[in-house]
């Protein structure tokens, strides 16, 4: 069994929206959507940038009203603000370790996730690209 950390961050405003499941398809980006969705302020939108994995681009989607999706060109990671999020991550709480189950590794991730955002100016300082934020 695995586990994915779907999460999406604000940089400008140093929030997150994330989840831990246990498959990576249709399903559970429409999860990740609707938590994004329910993340978003009142009166705001939201533009998700996003690879073209197969999950984030089939038209079985349903987008919430709040969130645009933002496509990069193929083979682009660079290009993504949260390609550094998961290098810090993994970096600082995710590798180099031994889990005891698999509950343990749903656990940690939970607990890597959440330490992020009780972070705001982490992402901010990691997740920002001056070129997917202008005034």
């Amino acid at each position: 069994m695995w586990a994915y950390i779907f999460g999406a961050v604000c940089p400008r405003k140093g929030k997150g929206a994330g989840l831990v499941l246990p498959y990576c398809d249709t399903e559970a980006m429409q999860e990740h959507l609707a938590e994004i969705g329910r993340s978003v302020d009142d009166g705001a939108h939201a533009v998700l940038i996003l690879d073209q994995a197969g999950w984030h681009v089939t038209p079985k989607l349903k987008v919430p009203d709040n969130i645009t999706l933002m496509f990069l060109p193929p083979r682009s990671p660079e290009l993504n603000p949260v390609e550094n999020v998961w290098q810090f991550m993994r970096d600082n709480w995710l590798s180099n370790r031994i889990f005891k189950d698999y509950d343990d590794i749903v656990t940690h991730c939970c607990a890597a996730w959440n330490k992020l955002v009780d972070q705001p100016w982490k992402i901010m300082s990691i997740g920002l690209r001056e070129w997917a934020h202008r005034s």
